[in-house]
């Protein structure tokens, strides 16, 4: 009976550590991630899931460490959703495509880049980028109605 407790918990648990592609390094003043319609701090330490959205105040910035050791630093005022990420630890390959859809966004190309340079994207409102290099910024304005 015990064993049986002791596997149910773990087959809840792994799944959800399994679904985090990154991890929340840093984060100052007000930083949130949603997940579907529940809205969470992105605390240090949370983990970061694909499809999440991080969403930051006037006061706020976090930093992402993704799996392929992609860094993902977001500003104050920012919305960056996570639109798209897999990555094989064993042969480099995978796939990065997010969405900018307002603030500032400093990245680092991890593993995934340096195998395959077309495997990074980032949307703007106005743009796609397809990222080659190692290190780039993007900054979307504020929609003005």
């Amino acid at each position: 009976m015990r064993k049986w407790i002791i596997a149910a918990a773990l087959s809840v648990a792994f799944p959800a550590m399994a679904a985090d592609i990154g991890l929340i390094k840093v984060s100052k003043g007000s930083v949130q991630i949603q997940r579907g319609a529940e809205k969470m701090v992105a605390a240090v330490g949370s983990g970061v899931q694909a499809s999440d959205v991080i969403v930051t105040g006037a006061d706020g910035s976090a930093g992402i460490t993704f799996t392929d050791n992609s860094l993902v630093s977001v500003g104050p005022n920012s919305v960056f959703a996570i639109d798209k990420y897999h990555f094989d630890t064993t042969t480099h390959q995978g796939e990065f495509e997010g969405n900018l859809k307002q603030g500032r966004l400093a990245a680092i190309s991890g593993k995934m880049v340096k195998q395959s340079p077309e495997s990074m994207k980032v949307r703007t409102p106005s743009a796609i980028m397809g990222v080659r290099g190692t290190e780039f910024v993007i900054q979307v304005g504020e929609k003005t109605n």
